[in-house]
């Protein structure tokens, strides 16, 4: 059996322990997670189906009323919204908008985000405002909203 040099020791010794102490770049991950939902947001008020679809990662799944949807892929999300988007403005809708967003919890490949956001009409009366629960995820580099949880 062959000894063990003493550096090779103390690496073999450091180097988990660094492993674990490592934090995420929080500012960072935070950046990247608010441009997708101001993304999301922002296609969504353009009623934009084609860049609202960019913003996900599929499967992708809403929880709301009770019920979970899923969406496998991006044509499904593509023609569910132009029926949403279809039917809006008929609820008086003009624009949506976020209340707040904060970052509950994260990790270099996930994140959960606690939002609100209000949907309002063209002379800026509230329809309604909403909290929800975003989960989004890093695949390939990219972070999509990967599940939504509304209470709508």
């Amino acid at each position: 059996m062959k000894s063990i040099s003493a550096k090779v020791l103390l690496l073999l010794l450091l180097f988990p322990a660094m492993a674990i102490s490592a934090e995420p770049d929080r500012q960072a991950i935070e950046k990247e997670v608010f441009a997708v939902l101001d993304k999301f947001m922002l296609s969504f008020n353009a009623m934009d189906p084609v860049a609202h679809v960019t913003t996900y990662h599929f499967p992708h799944f809403r929880l709301a009323r009770g019920s979970m949807k899923s969406w496998e892929t991006e044509k499904e999300v593509i023609e569910t919204h132009k029926r949403i988007f279809k039917a809006l403005p008929a609820t008086g809708w003009h624009k949506s908008s976020w209340v707040h967003r904060k970052i509950i919890s994260l990790s270099e490949s996930k994140v959960h985000v606690d939002t609100q956001f209000r949907r309002v009409r063209k002379d800026g009366t509230e329809i309604k405002t909403a909290r929800s629960l975003y989960v989004l995820i890093k695949v390939d580099g990219k972070w999509g909203i990967k599940l939504r949880s509304s209470f709508l």
